[in-house]
């Protein structure tokens, strides 16, 4: 009989999905990966259909799992997913009753800028760390509610489901038999309140989302059921469920306090370890579960970007300047500077520390000089010159400033991405040999549950680094380009004069 020593990890994204197989020392073994399309209804809408989704992680997990010798080695499954993205689906058929609303759908913007006029905001900060955006789930799932025929009172009735994209494959995978989240997930809803790790009834009612829709909350790592044996040839244990920014904090083992994790993918998320006790944030960051394991809850503070690996895509897709992503890197090092030229990527509206959801794209600067190369390393700069504003934040928010930063995803493959960044920030960054640590730490969570790993001791003594990138910017210049950058964000601002945070000042 085959020893099951292998963890089957499904990383569903933004633009795709993927599906990856590690061994017990957390070797890739194999890997299969589809993008998916995206649906654009509206300016400022995003939506995503679910069952492409769904077929997707099928058709990649059976052929990750084919190409890594079979499904008799694997000991379980670990699902990590783009976060905020909300599906609500028949309970008795199981099908959607609307395409998923994704992250960065802006359709809810008055909504959310009604309640917060109401003043309801402060008391929704206090209750789930997050900001009254349409970035977060409520008032996707309240959108829905209103706009699909019928679906308030049937939701009211129990006869909907609903969740974010974990849900809803977990829900698939088991043939309908578990309707539960993981704390993460659940923590970024705005309808969760991260002091009680529980629904909260002020929330659901400030938002109108009815309590029979909801999924059961659990921790990240442990049982979830086993799917139905027709997917996979047999029952395969389901061990871990994060949202993706907290999947890669736990493959970049930052279980300490203080460490700190920046994921470059479509957006860019950073997340630092703050330990058992929640922060306030009171420079517009968020206050975020970091994961939960074995009943105990480790918090993060968190910044978030829209638009990172997004903006070379539309470089890629929108402007055809480039290919292939990788071409950026040559493009940079082609010029000797940007040019002063400065793209601030405010496609979907301006996340952390700003959180301007009318804010919109700029490209400023431009001459007859400027070329295809200075957009392509105007695009990277950019990336980077907002995590040095959510680093500045997170040190305003009295976070011990990291002296390291892990950082992954595709962006961190390229080198003078990698420099580029450290130049701003300051400190080191490291890049470990596996950039798939998402995936990874889905896996890491799905095998703590099935025994591959005893403990967190364990999973942080596989973590490995490719190469460290130390700082090596004249002061001054960096100076400069900072004021260029905060200068071409205040032209980008949709309301400049509420905000300012996090366009100025020194770390």
């Amino acid at each position: 009989m085959t020893e099951k020593t292998c963890i089957l990890a499904i990383d569903q994204g933004t633009t795709s999905t993927r599906s990856i197989v590690f061994d017990r020392e957390a070797r890739e073994l194999s890997l299969a990966r589809r993008e998916f399309r995206q649906h654009y209804p509206q300016p400022g809408w995003v939506e995503h259909d679910a069952e492409d989704i769904w077929t997707d992680v099928v058709d990649t997990a059976r052929e990750a799992i084919e190409q890594a010798g079979g499904v008799g080695r694997i000991a379980g499954i670990g699902i990590t997913n783009q976060r905020e993205t909300v599906v609500i689906w028949d309970r008795a058929t199981g099908k959607p009753i609307h395409r998923a609303i994704v992250w960065q759908d802006r359709r809810t913007t008055a909504l959310c800028a009604k309640l917060k006029k109401e003043g309801r905001e402060k008391d929704m900060r206090a209750r789930t760390g997050l900001l009254l955006d349409p970035y977060f789930s409520g008032s996707k799932i309240a959108w829905i509610l209103d706009h699909v025929d019928g679906a308030r009172a049937r939701a009211e009735k129990g006869e909907l489901a609903c969740g974010t994209i974990d849900s809803f494959l977990l829900w698939r995978l088991t043939d309908g038999k578990v309707h539960a989240t993981d704390i993460t997930n659940a923590s970024r809803t705005a309808l969760c309140n991260i002091h009680t790790l529980s629904w909260d009834d002020e929330l659901l009612a400030l938002f109108g989302v009815p309590r029979a829709l909801l999924p059961e909350i659990r921790d990240n790592s442990g049982p979830f059921g086993e799917t139905d044996p027709a997917i996979f040839g047999r029952p395969v244990a389901i061990g871990g469920m994060a949202g993706d920014q907290h999947a890669a904090m736990v493959g970049q083992a930052c279980f300490a306090e203080g460490m700190a994790k920046s994921t470059y993918g479509t957006g860019c998320f950073m997340l630092t370890n703050t330990g058992e006790t929640p922060v306030a944030s009171q420079n517009r960051l968020l206050t975020t579960i970091g994961y939960r394991i074995g009943g105990k809850t480790t918090y993060a503070l968190e910044g978030s970007i829209f638009v990172a690996g997004a903006a070379i895509k539309w470089l890629r897709d929108g402007l055809h300047l480039i290919t292939h992503a990788s071409q950026t890197d040559d493009m940079a090092t082609r010029v000797e500077d940007s040019h002063g030229v400065y793209m601030v990527p405010g496609f979907v509206g301006l996340g952390a520390p700003h959180w301007d959801p009318n804010a919109r794209g700029l490209i400023c600067g431009l001459t007859l000089g400027s070329t295809q190369a200075h957009l392509a390393r105007a695009a990277l700069e950019s990336v980077a010159f907002q995590t040095y504003d959510l680093a500045h934040a997170m040190t305003e928010d009295g976070a011990a400033k990291a002296q390291t930063l892990r950082i992954d995803g595709g962006m961190s493959a390229n080198d003078w991405f990698c420099q580029f960044l450290a130049n701003m920030l300051q400190v080191s960054v490291q890049r470990p040999k596996n950039l798939e640590t998402t995936a990874l730490g889905a896996a890491f969570l799905a095998g703590l549950a099935t025994g591959i790993w005893k403990s967190l001791d364990d999973v942080a003594a596989i973590w490995a680094e490719d190469r460290i990138f130390e700082p090596k910017m004249d002061p001054a210049l960096r100076k400069t380009m900072l004021a260029g950058w905060h200068d071409a964000v205040r032209r980008t601002l949709s309301s400049p004069a509420e905000n300012q945070a996090g366009v100025s000042g020194e770390v």
